[in-house]
């Protein structure tokens, strides 16, 4: 694994699940101690984290990593982005996930004739003056650190609309097709979305594969398309192509 890609996942775990030892991170990430504990020195000196006696904590008051995950990988995922903008047609109506993808998405449905819907601030942002789209906000509890909204009343929303596609972001693909998430508490929205779907379009750029999570979201059949730009590993393929799931690679 790439060393910007630990640094990316030892931030997610520390985020979503507080203090954490350099012991499980190793597990975790597949690495060694050695590694892991050159990775925890690198984002302590760089102020992303604090490292204490045999692990890492967060760093108090360091409340967007939207910002920081959306600075990785950037090319690869507006790649992604742009092909699934453009299975997106005019007069749809388009449920847009939280992540960093689904937010370079929205980029690239500028200027169409859509009504896209979302829990997603930056989404919000960037639609906002877009006299062409139709945007609609689902309501919730924010959560500051990732720029979204949750909760019991986003689920109660999702309950009340149907949209034709929805583009649905995820932490890690497991080999058996399995969608998962680092961060249960958005778990219940994103399965509230699926379940308000004509076609589910998973995006996942080349590190979702096996990437993160300890929740899962949804099986394989849940899913109609995914989206990425490199080639499946065998497993994972295998599983998507039982369950019927179109994979586009870019």
């Amino acid at each position: 694994m790439l060393r910007d890609r630990r640094h990316e996942l030892i931030l997610r775990v520390l985020r979503s699940e507080g203090p954490v030892t350099v012991e499980t991170l190793a597990e975790r990430l597949a690495a060694s101690l050695a590694t892991i504990r050159r990775d925890l020195q690198k984002l302590d000196e760089e102020g992303l984290l604090k490292r204490v006696h045999g692990g890492a904590m967060p760093v108090e008051g360091h409340d967007d990593p939207f910002t920081d995950v959306a600075e990785v990988r950037p090319a690869e995922k507006d790649a992604v982005a742009l092909r699934c903008a453009e299975l997106i047609q005019d007069g749809e109506t388009v449920l847009l996930d939280i992540g960093t993808t689904a937010h370079m998405v929205a980029r690239n449905l500028r200027g169409r004739a859509l009504t896209v819907v979302t829990s997603s601030l930056p989404v919000v942002e960037t639609l906002a003056d877009d006299q062409h789209v139709q945007l609609v906000v689902l309501g919730g509890m924010l959560r500051r650190d990732y720029r979204s909204l949750v909760g019991y009343l986003t689920e109660d929303n999702l309950r009340q609309i149907h949209a034709d596609r929805l583009v649905l972001g995820t932490s890690g693909i497991r080999p058996t097709g399995t969608v998962m998430d680092t961060t249960v508490v958005e778990v219940p929205v994103k399965r509230a979305m699926i379940a308000a779907s004509g076609q589910v379009v998973l995006v996942a750029d080349v590190g979702k594969f096996p990437g993160t999570g300890m929740a899962k979201v949804c099986d394989a059949t849940d899913l109609d398309v995914v989206i990425t730009n490199a080639p499946v590993d065998p497993d994972t393929g295998a599983a998507l192509a039982d369950a019927g799931v179109q994979v586009l690679e870019v």
